[in-house]
């Protein structure tokens, strides 16, 4: 008689089976038109599993669209960077960022089931916005303001902070104009860790820059 001496790892497995097969059905044809039965089909699970590991088809959608990118919001502890210097905080910042860039394929899978429920919404969105993406915003705001040494949170912090993340979200959101233009910046491992390093570095200048633009607006005052 054969055993599974590990059990846990078919359970595993073949959740992430699922996971991976709904999210190339999700990313393809949409939350409504994926049926169940296919993703199923797909993954080689029977169709009860679903309810087993995620509920029903919304927890699988909701898996599908966030797990991929990792279990933590990158940037969202703040205390991991409390006394660092700005420049290792920032690599550090950029370096989880790009983290599941790493996987490729999978996460141009990902963007795409983004791009889809921006056109098609399930809510899903939202719920990434308020668990995810604020607190992110919210840590790294948080720096500026105490690197800046500002007594308050204002609009221009909030500024800087949308315009740090965004040169990390672009190479996601365009993945497909950086391989077309210059593979080269996405297509290993190590050029994504230089990425991070690069990011943090212009950063860096974009910060210094701000504290600049301050000290001059204060000067005239």
């Amino acid at each position: 008689m054969v055993t599974n001496e590990n059990p846990g790892t078919e359970t595993h497995d073949a959740r992430s089976r699922l996971v991976m097969s709904a999210l190339r059905l999700f990313a393809e044809k949409g939350y409504k038109a994926a049926s169940t039965r296919e993703i199923c089909e797909a993954a080689g699970a029977n169709i009860s599993a679903i309810r087993y590991y995620f509920g029903d088809k919304a927890g699988l959608y909701r898996a599908a669209f966030t797990e991929p990118m990792g279990d933590t919001p990158c940037g969202s502890n703040i205390a991991a960077y409390a006394g660092l210097p700005l420049p290792e905080a920032l690599a550090r910042f950029f370096t989880e960022f790009l983290e599941p860039l790493k996987k490729g394929e999978e996460i141009r899978l990902v963007m795409k089931l983004h791009f889809r429920e921006m056109i098609e919404p399930t809510g899903v969105w939202q719920q990434e916005i308020d668990a995810e993406i604020k607190p992110q915003h919210e840590a790294l705001v948080s720096l500026l303001k105490e690197h800046l040494a500002l007594q308050r949170i204002d609009t221009d912090v909030h500024r800087l902070a949308f315009a740090i993340i965004g040169m990390a979200v672009h190479f996601y959101v365009g993945q497909e104009v950086v391989s077309a233009i210059s593979p080269q910046v996405l297509n290993t491992l190590k050029a994504i860790d230089v990425l991070a390093e690069r990011l943090a570095g212009y950063a860096v200048s974009m910060i210094e820059g701000e504290a600049r633009r301050r000290a001059q607006e204060a000067n005239h005052e």
